[in-house]
C-alpha cells in the first residue's frame, strides 16, 4: 500500500460541532446556534419567532418558515452547538493530541459569525481573528497544516433575518468582505482553503447549509447560484492575496448504484448522480451544465446569468476537488421497492438498502469499494487533484476503566477506516487517481450535525460529554488513536491493529 510522498493525513471537524464559546470573544449567532438538540428518532429542529411574537420549533430538514420568521436562540431550548466540546478553551490540549498522532493537516472551519457577528459589520471582530491566530500558531508548533473551510453550516443569523441569507445576491458582498479579511489576516499561516462545505446539501437542507428557512425549487436555485458565484469569488480573492493559496470545493458524495439492470433503474441512478455533479461541474469547469438548465426549464425556475457572472464562474474554478464519503446509495423506479427497502444515511445520501452491504449502528451502509468508485468517477470526469476530507462511521463507543485508567476499545472504527484506506490505495496505485490527502471526520468526538447528540462518536479521542449534559469534557485516547498514529508514521503502509 503506497501513498504519495507528502500525502496529507489528518482529521476533520467543524466549528459549530466542536468549538463552543458561543457567547464569548464577541462572537455573533449563526444558523447552527439556532438548532436544538434532537435524538436518534427525531431530527434536529430550528427555533424562530414570527411578527406576533410566537416562538416555533420545526424539523430542520423540513423547514418551511413564513416570510416574517426571525431566527434566534430562545430560553427553554437546548442548543448543543453552544458548548460543542469546548475547543474554544481547550484548543491547545486538542492540538497537542493531534500532534501526538502525527497529523500532517487538520481540517477546521472559521466561524463566520466570530469574525463578523451579524455578517454585515464594516469592521471585523478583532477578538475572533485573534482566536484563530492562536489556533493556527499552535498548529504550527506541531507541523500541522491548516485546511480551512470558509463556510461549514455557520451562516451568521443576521444575514438570515435581514436579507434572507443566500436567497439574496447582496449576501455575496458581505461574503467577499469576510473572505478578504481572513485571507489577508492568515496569509502565510493558511494556504489550503475550502469554500462551502457540502454545497449540494442546499437542495436537501437549506437551513443547515445556508441559513434559509424555506425550501422550493426556486429558492434552492437562487441559493445555489449565489453560493457558486461566491465560491468563484473566493477563489479569485485568495489567489490574489497569495498565489500560493490552493482553493478547493467540497460536496457530499457517494457512489450510486442501480437497484437492478432495468435500464430505467440505470437511468435513475445516473440522474441521482447529477445532484452531486452539478455543483462540481460549475466549480471545476466554470459553467452551468445543460442538464441543469433543462431541469430549471421543466420546473419553471427563473434563472439567468449576466455576462459578468458567467465570467466570474469561468475565472473562479477551484484548484482541487474535495468531498465527503460515508456510504453508497441505491436507486430504483419500482414503487414497491421504494416503499419497503429504505435505509438511513446522511443528508445527501440514504436511499435503498443494499443487500450486499453491512450497516452501522445508525443504518449507514458500509461500502469501501464505493469510495474507489467515487474517486475514479471524479478523477475521470475532472482531472483535478482530489481530497477526501470527510469519511468515517459513528459508533456507540463506551469508556471503561482497566488497570486504573480509562480506555475505549473501538475496533469498528479501525476496521472501517482501514478498509477505506485500502480502497484509496487501490485508486492511487491501480487506477492512477491523484489524491492529495485524507482527513477522517470527527477525529475527536463532537456533536452530531444531524441530531445534535454526543452518543454518535467518530473520533480517535473520546470526549466525556453525554447527551444528558453530564460529563467533564476530559479527553481520552481510544485504541484507534494509537492505530492512526502508526498509519500516519508509515504513510499508510502499516494498517495492522
Amino acid at each position: 500500500m503506497k501513498f504519495p510522498k507528502g500525502f496529507l493525513w489528518g482529521g476533520a471537524v467543524a466549528a459549530n460541532q466542536y468549538e463552543g464559546g458561543f457567547a464569548e470573544g464577541g462572537k455573533g449567532v449563526n444558523s447552527s446556534d439556532c438548532t436544538t438538540r434532537g435524538s436518534r428518532t427525531k431530527l434536529r429542529t430550528v427555533t424562530y419567532k414570527t411578527s406576533d411574537g410566537v416562538i416555533h420549533e420545526e424539523p430542520m430538514f423540513m423547514m418551511n418558515a413564513p416570510e416574517d420568521a426571525q431566527f434566534g436562540c430562545f430560553e427553554g431550548f437546548d442548543y448543543p452547538s453552544h458548548q460543542g466540546i469546548d475547543f474554544y478553551h481547550r484548543y491547545k490540549e486538542d492540538i497537542a493530541l493531534f500532534g501526538e498522532m502525527g497529523f500532517k493537516t487538520f481540517r477546521l472551519s472559521i466561524n463566520w459569525a466570530r469574525i463578523y457577528p451579524t455578517g454585515m459589520e464594516e469592521q471585523p471582530n478583532e477578538e475572533g481573528l485573534k482566536f484563530y491566530d492562536r489556533v493556527f500558531d499552535e498548529m504550527k508548533k506541531y507541523g500541522i497544516k491548516p485546511l480551512v473551510t470558509l463556510s461549514h453550516y455557520e451562516t451568521p443569523i443576521g444575514l438570515s433575518n435581514k436579507l434572507g441569507s443566500w436567497t439574496n445576491r447582496e449576501t455575496i458582498k458581505y461574503w467577499e468582505r469576510y473572505v478578504r479579511t481572513v485571507g489577508e489576516r492568515y496569509k502565510g499561516k493558511v494556504q489550503l482553503w475550502l469554500t462551502f462545505n457540502e454545497i449540494n446539501v442546499a437542495a436537501m437542507s437549506p437551513w443547515m447549509s445556508s441559513g434559509v428557512g424555506r425550501n422550493t425549487p426556486q429558492i434552492v436555485a437562487d441559493i445555489s447560484k449565489h453560493q457558486l458565484l461566491a465560491s468563484a469569488r473566493a477563489v479569485q480573492i485568495l489567489h490574489e492575496i497569495d498565489p500560493a493559496n490552493k482553493v478547493g470545493n467540497m460536496v457530499a458524495y457517494g457512489a450510486n448504484y442501480p437497484y437492478t439492470c432495468n435500464p430505467d433503474d440505470v437511468w435513475a441512478a445516473k440522474q441521482a448522480m447529477r445532484s452531486y455533479h452539478f455543483y462540481e461541474d460549475v466549480q471545476a469547469r466554470g459553467y452551468y451544465p445543460s442538464y441543469k438548465l433543462k431541469e430549471y426549464e421543466r420546473e419553471g425556475v427563473s434563472f439567468s446569468l449576466t455576462p459578468e457572472e458567467a465570467e466570474t464562474l469561468k475565472k473562479g474554478t477551484v484548484d482541487f476537488l474535495s468531498f465527503s464519503y460515508y456510504m453508497s446509495s441505491v436507486t430504483s423506479v419500482d414503487p414497491e421497492i421504494l416503499a419497503k427497502d429504505r435505509t438511513a444515511g446522511n443528508m445527501a445520501l440514504g436511499g435503498l438498502r443494499n443487500p450486499y452491504l453491512k450497516a452501522s449502528d445508525w443504518g449507514w451502509q458500509i461500502d469501501p469499494l464505493g469510495l474507489r468508485v467515487a474517486l475514479n468517477e471524479l478523477w475521470e470526469r475532472y482531472q483535478k487533484p482530489l481530497f477526501v476530507v470527510e469519511n468515517g462511521m459513528g459508533t456507540q463507543d463506551v469508556l471503561v476503566e482497566e488497570n486504573g485508567r480509562k480506555v475505549c476499545h473501538d475496533h469498528a472504527h479501525v476496521e472501517y477506516l482501514r478498509d477505506h484506506i485500502k480502497a484509496m490505495g487501490d485508486a492511487i496505485n491501480e487506477d492512477g487517481v491523484e489524491l492529495m490527502g485524507y482527513t477522517p471526520w470527527g477525529c475527536i468526538d463532537l456533536v452530531s450535525a444531524s441530531t445534535g447528540e454526543m452518543h454518535k462518536r467518530y473520533g480517535f479521542i473520546y470526549v466525556d460529554y453525554q447527551d444528558d449534559g453530564s460529563g467533564d469534557g476530559n479527553r481520552y485516547r481510544k485504541d484507534s488513536f494509537y492505530w492512526w498514529k502508526k498509519v500516519i508514521a508509515s504513510n499508510g503502509e502499516d494498517l495492522t491493529d
